[in-house]
């Protein structure tokens, strides 16, 4: 098997719609561990929608859209890290993480422990609208400090290319391409913008 683990900046800036897109290109399986807020759509259904692809189940589906701890906390319960290890698969497998590196999972771990346990090479997301450069460089110390390999920052949004080459530069990390933000995102659209993300580097990874 070989994993490779999606996390972001921030929530809400396109790390789901990256997965889905990196699911599709590498033939790959999903997962997402822990999905918070169920009234909408959730991760696994929007990839599962972009990437024709069939998830891998939950291990913990929790209702309450908010950080994993207190969404797990308003039901009464505490979520079990020995219950996220990586599923055996064959083939790769595309994991994603909640929100940023340091999301908690409960009051004494957060996911960034789980992506040090997991030993797998991560891709950091990061949107190109102000305060990236900030929230891109503070995530790539919480991982490198963590001893995670880093293959590289994807960026989404608008294009930005000082902001995307201060990053490369002052962080030096590999740019693996941006997404545009697609008016009409959908299955081909998404593949087709997947076209500007460097797959050749991603695989060398795994």
């Amino acid at each position: 098997m070989s994993a490779v683990i999606v996390t972001g900046t921030d929530t809400g800036i396109g790390k789901t719609v990256f997965a889905a897109g990196l699911t599709a290109a590498l033939g790959a399986q999903y997962w997402k561990p822990v999905q918070s807020g169920l009234e909408e759509e959730t991760d696994s259904l929007i990839v599962s929608r972009l990437a024709g692809v069939t998830p891998l189940p939950e291990a913990y589906r929790l209702r309450r859209p908010a950080s994993p701890h207190l969404s797990a906390e308003a039901e009464g319960i505490e979520i079990d890290p020995d219950r996220l290890a990586l599923p055996a698969v064959d083939g790769p497998l595309v994991v994603e993480g909640a929100g940023g590196v340091m999301v908690p999972l409960t009051r004494k771990a957060f996911f960034l422990d789980m992506f040090r346990l997991w030993q797998a090479p991560v891709i950091l997301v990061a949107r190109t609208a102000l305060g990236t450069i900030n929230h891109t460089a503070l995530s790539l110390l919480a991982l490198r400090s963590a001893g995670c390999s880093v293959i590289g920052v994807a960026f989404v949004g608008d294009p930005a290319p000082d902001v995307e080459q201060s990053i490369v530069d002052t962080c030096a990390i590999p740019r693996l391409g941006r997404l545009p933000l697609l008016p009409d995102l959908g299955r081909d659209s998404l593949a087709r913008a997947f076209d500007g993300i460097d797959l050749a580097t991603i695989r060398s990874h795994l």
